[in-house]
């Protein structure tokens, strides 16, 4: 009898993480949902992880490797949202924004390509389509969700030779709690003449309005399980088109169309 993957997901208490979880669950997969929160699925496995914490991170990994032998994918959801001018912004907060987004999935990573090597694996990173237009007052989100690409299309190329694949979703606007939970800092809108309240107005708007969680989790789970992968993935048709617009636009005009949209 075949053995089921084992699958590690990070941000599985809610949102795009728990419907990955779902999904990678509902193919067969053996599920650990990695979070702070403590939170109870059935046929998914919890474990209290800050990801954050190297230790806790490490800790976790090898847990898991201890009881099933084997971590076959890794899917990195865990993030959360700052808002405000880049002037008005705490540093403290811009480094939690990286802290969260970029370094956990460094965290987790370091913890699980060691258990990895032997027998090859899949890594999925979540991005966002906010790290090819990058989003005026949300710029720390931005440069971290851009961060994660770099670091996802360069780390596919040094683990290649393992077995190990690393790819990256990139999904536009969804409808899920990350839009209430964004930290939203509203200093300096009078200098900056309502814009950035109008912005974020707009942004939580759309996302209002958004893909739904699941659909997302879906599409990351088949990017889990699928035999071959490019690094960069667009989740949602219309997404996928404004991507290739990023790309092909020259840089000067993609920007003016972003900052129409998000910075009047």
């Amino acid at each position: 009898m075949m053995k089921s993957k084992v699958a590690v997901v990070t941000g599985g208490s809610s949102g795009i993480g728990l419907w990955t979880a779902y999904a990678l669950r509902d193919t067969g997969c053996t599920v650990y949902e990695l979070s702070r929160r403590d939170m109870t699925h059935k046929g998914i496995t919890h474990i209290s992880v800050d990801v954050t914490d190297e230790a806790a991170a490490q800790a976790a990994v090898k847990q898991i490797f201890d009881e099933q032998g084997s971590v076959d994918i890794l899917v990195n959801c865990a993030g959360f949202g700052i808002s405000g001018a880049v002037e008005f912004t705490e540093l403290e907060d811009a480094k939690r924004q990286f802290d969260v987004n970029f370094f956990g999935i460094v965290n987790m990573c370091k913890a699980a390509i060691p258990c990895m090597r032997a027998s090859g694996g899949r890594i999925v990173n979540v991005s966002s389509v906010a790290a090819v237009a990058h989003i005026p007052f949300q710029t720390f989100y931005s440069a971290s969700k851009a961060a994660i690409e770099s670091y996802t299309c360069a780390l596919a190329n040094e683990l290649k030779p393992f077995g190990i694949t690393v790819t990256c979703a990139q999904p536009g606007d969804i409808c899920t709690g990350f839009t209430d939970a964004r930290k939203k800092n509203a200093v300096g809108d009078d200098i900056y003449g309502g814009r950035i309240s109008r912005s974020v107005a707009g942004m939580e708007k759309d996302e209002r309005k958004g893909m739904s969680p699941e659909f997302a989790g879906k599409y990351i789970a088949k990017l889990a399980l699928r035999k071959c992968v490019k690094p960069i993935y667009t989740v949602g048709f219309g997404y996928k088109f404004l991507s290739v617009l990023c790309k092909i636009l020259p840089c000067g005009f993609r920007n003016w169309i972003v900052g129409l949209l998000y910075a009047r």
